[in-house]
């Protein structure tokens, strides 16, 4: 086997843990929860802030999709944006993409790519006899897959070990992905005419799904102020990195600190099982969503200044993080609605912790 991850140089010591013993923390509802140590959540915020400030020179609105992707970054997870064309999806992932001092690919993809156009491939060296292997665009920090489900199922598969194990295996020989790795894809509504419906294992792979809508009217008009003197986007050329890899995995290891009762934790659980057990959904989410859950709702709770996770982090975050996981029954499909009615069915019928 061979590991060829980049290794990055120790960090100076920085603590991130401040420890206060047997202070009780109060939660959303007035009620204390266990003492825990406390989180210094600083750099955190920082790194939203200095990433929101960035897009924002660009981007009209989108603030939702923006949240979500800083939560799946700082989270370590990936991301599928959904929405018609022409709506800046590509465009807001790019943005976010280039606020990050680390490498960067675009993968468009087509109904022609093969898997080794996105993992790479083992090639000849005519000159003395050997192998050698040539890597594709998917090895790289930040990837941005444009168009995801424009590609056939086989392509698809390619991304299937890359997403769960951040890794490649070709010809026997396992190449590591450089970290951190995170994916952003966009697609189509799958209405659009030559598009595939993404195989269920690799929409759970996705940490979560923002689905994109039109602007309203104001919205609107605002995108036209902006750009009414720059057809060719010279705003762009403003965007610079403003965070490091290194600040990326310094807020990781916050969001993994940040504090859930374990009432919290039994709430996911109950959350997640009901969709298994729901009459309108033919096919429920795994456990992997469980993880995704609690994922998110502690880098929510670290984004919005909190070391520890209170029910609305995890209701905010239900959407997102299981309505690509979830299948609706024929029956269900017929009468109206979708994931989101019956999301919200769940997280009314489940009792919430006090």
């Amino acid at each position: 086997m061979e590991d060829d991850r980049p290794q990055d140089p120790a960090p100076e010591a920085d603590p991130i843990i401040e420890p206060v013993p047997g202070e009780l923390v109060v939660d959303h509802s007035g009620q204390s929860s266990e003492s825990h140590e406390r989180v210094n959540l600083d750099r955190l915020r920082a790194a939203a802030d200095q990433i929101r400030a960035s897009v924002g020179k660009v981007i009209v609105g989108q603030h939702e999709l923006i949240d979500l992707l800083i939560v799946s970054l700082v989270a370590g997870g990936h991301v599928l944006v959904e929405g018609v064309p022409g709506i800046a999806k590509t465009l807001t992932a790019r943005l976010v993409a280039r606020t990050i001092d680390a490498t960067y690919s675009r993968i468009q993809f087509t109904p022609d790519l093969m898997p080794s156009d996105v993992t790479g491939s083992t090639v000849l060296n005519t000159h003395d006899g050997t192998f050698s292997f040539n890597r594709g665009p998917i090895f790289g920090n930040l990837i941005l897959i444009d168009e995801i489900n424009r590609a056939p199922a086989k392509t698809q598969a390619a991304l299937f070990e890359v997403m769960a194990e951040q890794q490649v295996t070709v010809d026997g020989i396992t190449h590591s992905l450089p970290d951190p790795f995170f994916v952003i894809a966009t697609q189509n509504p799958i209405e659009q005419e030559g598009t595939y419906r993404l195989p269920e294992a690799q929409l759970d792979r996705f940490l979560l799904r923002v689905v994109v809508e039109y602007p309203d009217q104001e919205g609107e008009r605002d995108i036209l102020y902006r750009f009414r003197n720059d057809f060719r986007h010279r705003q762009l050329q403003e965007i610079d990195a403003v965070i490091s890899r290194q600040q990326i995995a310094d807020c990781r290891e916050i969001v993994e600190r940040i504090h859930i009762r374990d009432e919290l934790l039994d709430y996911i659980a109950a959350l997640v099982y009901r969709t298994r057990t729901h009459p309108d959904l033919y096919l429920g989410a795994s456990p992997r969503a469980s993880l995704a859950i609690l994922r998110l709702a502690k880098a929510m709770a670290g984004l919005d200044g909190r070391d520890f996770v209170t029910p609305d982090d995890i209701q905010r975050v239900a959407y997102p993080a299981l309505n690509h996981r979830i299948i609706l029954t024929p029956e269900r499909e017929m009468e109206g609605g979708g994931a989101k009615d019956v999301i919200d069915e769940i997280l009314k019928a489940i009792e919430v912790p006090r």
